[in-house]
């Protein structure tokens, strides 16, 4: 399990104002294959810019597995990063002093932390950020050496080279590859490396390679290759993965078990409050089957709680109740319907890449002092 590192309300204040002031620094900095807890950048541009790059020969995939992650950081690696852009002394001696505060467990100190970012703290992304950009730092500089212009990149290919493409959401990362499996294997023990200055680990047994056509899953989304049915066309195709399916089918049967006390209204209220959060998510994918099922799986769960809780009322006189008398309604009660997800409209979402607007474009001063 992850631990938790939940600061003081005077810690949480210190901790905000140094995020203002790191922000803008390292953000500057930051690659563009960069994608979580970042200003005006989500998961969908991830997802994004694996579809594009799968449709564009990158078809091998190292599916990356960094072992507890942000419990292992190491402190003097991740204190280098930083003073490479940040020089004030008093700045640093903070960030040492988050970094390295104990656990407080039941009055005492149980543990002085001295690797690790841990989860709770509001600069804890942000310093995870910077540690990984050691990894977006060593696939850029490839890039721009070999990678600068398409025909540069198809010259390295036919000398029997690969071109990678790194896309990362903070320690979930994929590596896209125009190349051969050979190429990929070879990926993996670089990144190994490139892990170790941090002190990270790669999994052995959870990393792994995959084919498009095999697909695989990335924040949620399961990611193949497809023909098109009636055509000899093939296609890449992003929708709600089986784990993903089956959490938020849990969360349904969990919601509608635990409040048979409750009035159908406030079970409504709280099944539409899931279901529209898991929709909105996936609604720029190829997800229409899927938000159909989740639909009438969520409908059926509603049937089921009714059905216990009005044991001896006739079945007729409940759907008259909870649905009126029109063919097709969905439950209702005091004004709450309950949501239909499958009459979301599809919405492509488009890859914006290097034109995501960054408010630092421009390289920020190094703090100094």
């Amino acid at each position: 399990m992850r631990r938790l590192g939940i600061p003081t309300i005077a810690d949480r204040v210190v901790q905000a104002a140094l995020k203002i002031v790191l922000e803008p620094i390292f953000e500057a900095d930051f690659e563009p294959c960069s994608y979580g807890f970042r200003p005006n950048r989500r998961a969908h541009d991830a997802i994004a810019e694996i579809h594009y790059f799968a449709t564009r020969g990158y078809e091998w995939v190292l599916e990356g597995d960094i072992e507890a992650c942000f419990d292992e950081i190491d402190h003097t690696a991740l204190m280098g990063r930083v003073r490479q852009r940040v020089g004030y002394k008093r700045v640093l001696r903070l960030i040492k002093a988050f970094l390295k505060a104990g656990i407080l467990s039941e009055g005492q100190v149980t543990r002085d932390t001295r690797i690790g970012t841990p989860q709770g703290g509001i600069l804890s992304l942000l310093l995870a950020n910077i540690a990984l950009s050691v990894l977006d730092e060593h696939f850029a500089r490839f890039w721009q050496t070999i990678g600068r212009t398409t025909s540069a990149r198809a010259w390295h290919r036919r000398r029997g080279g690969a071109t990678f493409k790194l896309i990362r959401y903070a320690d979930d990362f994929v590596v896209m590859i125009n190349g051969s499996r050979h190429h990929a294997e070879e990926l993996k023990s670089e990144v190994a490396t490139v892990l170790e200055a941090m002190g990270l680990r790669l999994s052995q047994a959870k990393t792994s390679i995959a084919h498009i056509d095999e697909g695989f899953d990335f924040l949620s989304f399961r990611i193949q290759q497809y023909r098109k049915r009636g055509t000899d066309k093939q296609y890449v195709y992003t929708y709600p993965s089986k784990p993903s399916m089956q959490a938020v089918k849990r969360k349904v049967k969990a919601i509608s078990r635990r409040n048979i006390g409750h009035s159908l209204d406030e079970l409504l209220i709280q099944l539409n409050w899931l279901m529209k959060g898991w929709t909105n998510y996936f609604r720029h994918s190829a997800a229409k089957a899927s938000l159909k099922y989740l639909g009438y799986y969520t409908w059926h769960r509603v049937w089921l709680w009714i059905r216990r809780k009005h044991r001896r009322v006739p079945w007729k006189q409940l759907k008259r109740r909870y649905q009126g008398d029109q063919v097709g309604a969905t439950w209702w009660q005091d004004g709450v319907r309950l949501f239909n997800p499958a009459k979301v409209e599809i919405v492509r979402y488009r890859y914006r890449g290097t034109r995501i607007p960054n408010p630092w474009s421009e390289k920020a001063q190094p703090a100094t002092g």
